[in-house]
């Protein structure tokens, strides 16, 4: 097994635990919330809890990902079940982004007609799922920036969060004001954050789906980077994607000088280590080609490491 794969399971094991934890969290306050709700009358605890149950399943998804991830590549997946966890990254944008419309048309029907709720009940509710769920971005908040599955249980439970705050919010005012248009309104306003987050998800994962070059490379400049090399005169039909979080791989031409094949080792051992240490490519599939080769003919080497 590699470094490389190594570390990468080793991140994958801490992402598990950390879904399991978020997970537990999410699943006992969705129940307490719809006791609550139930109790209180209120329509906004009875939403936050069907938020949460969606971010249940949500989380599961992730869970499953991960499991996805860990199982070895075969014959027919090569690269193994890595791109499970961009599936699921993608299904969670879709995931959040029906979840801020329903907020959406539940906060219409409440301009319409406002519910009367028991805000006392309602507050203490809250606060308790607040507090549940800032312990689950505690959890979560790590591999949210290494992985694009666990980000998209991360916006979840931030959504929870927000939806957790505005309720309580909402609370305090109808408890002091009776002003019962402040539930909808902080409503929107929590959907509007839910979409921005959403749909950022949405492109990251079809980006990756689409094997675009991932944002913090730029082709051109590795491009340039690699015929700086010793011993390369040319570099074309290069590619760079993302297998899943944290792997990228290139595909590559390299012209150099005719020469005899053994002597090619060092220049593809250079490139690699370049390639890996400079830009975190660690799987790379390069193709040696002498000047003296053309498009169509080429004397080739090809090397996958």
């Amino acid at each position: 097994m590699s470094e490389h794969t190594h570390s990468h399971n080793q991140q994958l094991a801490s992402n598990r635990k950390a879904l399991i934890v978020a997970l537990s969290i999410t699943l006992i306050m969705t129940v307490v919330e719809v006791v609550g709700g139930i109790l209180s009358n209120s329509l906004a605890l009875l939403g936050d809890a069907g938020h949460m149950l969606t971010d249940s399943l949500a989380l599961g998804l992730s869970l499953l990902a991960v499991q996805m991830c860990c199982k070895p590549p075969d014959s027919k997946r090569t690269y193994g079940y890595y791109r499970t966890e961009i599936l699921v990254a993608l299904l969670n944008g879709l995931t959040l982004a029906l979840i801020s419309f329903y907020i959406f048309y539940q906060a219409y029907n409440r301009f319409t007609n406002p519910p009367q709720v028991r805000a006392p009940l309602m507050l203490v509710v809250a606060t308790i799922g607040l507090i549940a769920n800032l312990l689950g971005i505690l959890v979560l908040r790590r591999g949210s920036q290494e992985n694009l599955n666990v980000k998209g249980a991360f916006l979840h439970i931030l959504g929870d969060t927000l939806s957790s705050v505005g309720v309580i919010v909402g609370g305090i005012i109808i408890y002091f004001t009776n002003f019962y248009l402040a539930d909808p309104i902080i409503a929107v306003l929590i959907g509007l954050i839910i979409l921005k987050g959403a749909m950022g998800l949405l492109f990251q994962s079809t980006d990756i789906l689409l094997e675009a070059v991932p944002k913090h490379l730029n082709l051109e400049f590795i491009k340039s980077e690699l015929e700086k090399m010793e011993g390369i005169k040319g570099v074309h039909d290069i590619h760079i994607w993302t297998i899943t979080s944290g792997i990228y791989a290139l595909s590559g031409h390299l012209f150099i000088d005719d020469q005899m094949i053994s002597k090619t080792k060092q220049i593809l051992e250079n490139v690699n280590q370049l390639l890996k240490e400079k830009f975190r490519i660690s799987h790379t599939t390069l193709q040696i080609e002498c000047t003296e080769c053309n498009q169509l003919s080429v004397c080739s080497l090809n090397e996958r490491i």
